[in-house]
């Protein structure tokens, strides 16, 4: 969910945007990150793309969610991602993890779903901007609206961790599963405005029943 504050930079940078409602900015935002990950998919019908493929159905028939999820397997810089509250873009890179990381991956992005983060993101701006998007309505709100975007935001991915672990244990998968993924296959990061860093996600994983 790192786009939730992009797209708040853009609506308020942005001078062709104004006048617009804060909803269409955000969907329109999602939409050009959408269109350039598009342009770095990978073919669908690889061996590679069909592994996560494999793996991001066997995850819905568990959880048979009542949104069409889509998945587009990608190229590029980027684990993961959830656009739009519909569309998941996972990098290519995961079809290399053990089936139960890539599970977790990509159930982590089907809990922003579930869970309907994208609905609570617009809300939240919705809130504060309740009308059209124009400077006199975005610049009294920019500094608390981003504040409570970054909490709600790593509220959001500590709720995905926890839907991606209680996923796993459904299927017979070790909970230890998250933390080989976390300490040997990615980055230790540090919190950022819009994840908690790598031990802070452990530790609250550690906490999920």
């Amino acid at each position: 969910m790192r786009a939730i504050l992009t797209a708040l930079t853009i609506c308020f940078a942005a001078p062709a945007w104004c006048g617009e409602d804060i909803l269409d900015v955000l969907q329109r935002s999602q939409q050009m990150q959408l269109d350039a990950l598009l342009e770095q998919q990978v073919d669908p019908a690889s061996v590679e793309a069909q592994r996560v493929q494999e793996s991001f159905d066997k995850v819905q028939a568990v959880l048979r969610l009542p949104v069409d999820a889509k998945l587009i397997v990608v190229r590029g810089p980027l684990l993961a991602v959830c656009l739009m509250g519909r569309v998941i873009a996972a990098n290519v890179a995961i079809a290399d993890l053990s089936e139960a990381e890539r599970m977790f991956v990509l159930s982590h992005e089907l809990g922003h779903i579930a869970h309907d983060h994208w609905g609570q993101l617009g809300a939240l701006y919705k809130q504060h901007i309740p009308g059209e998007v124009v400077p006199a309505t975005t610049d009294p709100v920019a500094g608390i609206l981003g504040r409570e975007a970054s909490e709600l935001s790593h509220r959001h991915e500590y709720e995905a961790d926890a839907f991606a672990l209680r996923l796993l244990r459904r299927v017979g998968a070790s909970d230890d599963t998250p933390v080989v993924l976390f300490t040997e296959h990615l980055p230790m990061v540090k919190a950022t405005a819009t994840h908690p860093g790598t031990h802070q996600r452990l530790a609250h994983l550690r906490t999920v029943r």
